[in-house]
């Protein structure tokens, strides 16, 4: 297995010299461990002689996605406490008789549920956390479940309450308890941060209220709405926490302990559950851009992203604050899309 480091470190500085993040922290290997890695770039342009480090705590963003909600759903799954195609409403007293009714678990996890595209919790039902579950669990779809892959934060939100509901613990403990603390991801936490841990954390988007770029508190405004805490996004994690997933996703002997959710929840999450329908997708998971299933990736809207191959027996991970910058998609997925080339070639 050889990497083209040279290529890799290119791409990435160029991404600097471009303004496309202030910093990136990568990692490419396999079960037994990192193969290369690197750092470019500083932490915070306003700090120019802080260099981006290894250890630097990025915003996950959507990668919360992963790191709690799919990992506690898997958890449940393989408890045999939830059936991925049990419809919500037989089991799930908050939304018997409700939109969501006759949904699945499995529809939700393939953004195939037909939930409206758009969280807009605040507008729609105000800034009361009670209010905003009840608005979200008994909203109206966008379309009939089934018909259609369209993501939606939506989706997560759901399936972080749902798990609440099906353990009777919060999100938070669920997944510090099932998945962060036995595989010994020491620095994934939900924010707000510490002070003390904030201070190694990379900045993200300007905080108009404040003219100060957040840190070490989520940039997702839902997030911040549900105090730091929600499925869509709210984690913070580093480079050596997502290699130990990734790690134990390829080969659960590499971890010090057994996560809740094992190679079953894996396998089966990395596999078309979409049928014909287009874009595939697996289970919150789905194909690299023109990998056709070969890679799987997930990615996080402040600049964070990893992917893995089990067919390749291989993962990469690229982090990066690009939102201190901009909003702009493109820039960065050019980059992705070629780390991941580099990466898996």
């Amino acid at each position: 297995m050889t990497y083209d480091i040279d290529r890799i470190e290119a791409l990435l500085d160029e991404g600097v010299r471009d303004k496309v993040y202030p910093g990136a922290v990568w990692a490419v290997g396999d079960a037994a461990g990192i193969r290369a890695q690197g750092t470019t770039g500083v932490l915070d342009p306003d700090e120019p002689d802080v260099p981006m480090r290894a250890d630097t705590v990025f915003d996950a963003a959507s990668l919360t996605k992963i790191l709690a909600v799919w990992s506690c759903i898997g958890a449940l799954w393989e408890d045999g406490a939830l059936d991925l195609d049990q419809p919500l409403g037989t089991f799930w007293p908050e939304v018997s008789g409700q939109p969501l009714d006759a949904v699945t678990t499995r529809q939700l996890l393939t953004h195939t549920a037909g939930l409206p595209l758009r969280a807009q919790l605040k507008n729609l039902y105000g800034t009361n956390k009670e209010d905003i579950r009840r608005g979200v669990l008994h909203e109206q779809l966008h379309r009939p479940p089934g018909e259609a892959v369209e993501y939606t934060d939506r989706a997560a939100l759901i399936l972080g309450y749902l798990a609440e509901h099906v353990a009777g613990h919060s999100l938070e403990q669920l997944a510090t308890e099932r998945t962060w603390q036995p595989l010994g991801m020491d620095s994934t936490r939900f924010g707000p941060l510490p002070d003390v841990v904030a201070a190694r954390c990379a900045p993200t988007e300007l905080d108009q209220e404040t003219d100060t770029h957040l840190k070490g508190i989520a940039h997702d405004f839902s997030a911040r709405l549900l105090g730091g805490v929600c499925g869509i996004a709210g984690a913070f994690t580093t480079l050596d926490d997502l290699v130990v997933l990734l790690r134990y996703m390829l080969d659960a002997a590499t971890a010090p302990g057994r996560a809740g959710f094992g190679p079953a929840w894996t396998g089966a999450s990395l596999t078309i559950q979409t049928g014909a329908l287009q874009p595939a997708r697996g289970l919150f998971w789905h194909p690299a851009p023109g990998t056709d299933a070969d890679i799987w990736v997930h990615y996080g809207f402040t600049g964070t992203g990893m992917w893995i191959s089990p067919r390749q027996q291989r993962w990469a991970v690229l982090l990066t604050n690009k939102l201190y910058y901009t909003r702009d998609r493109q820039p960065l997925t050019d980059i992705r899309n070629a780390f991941r080339g580099l990466a898996f070639s």
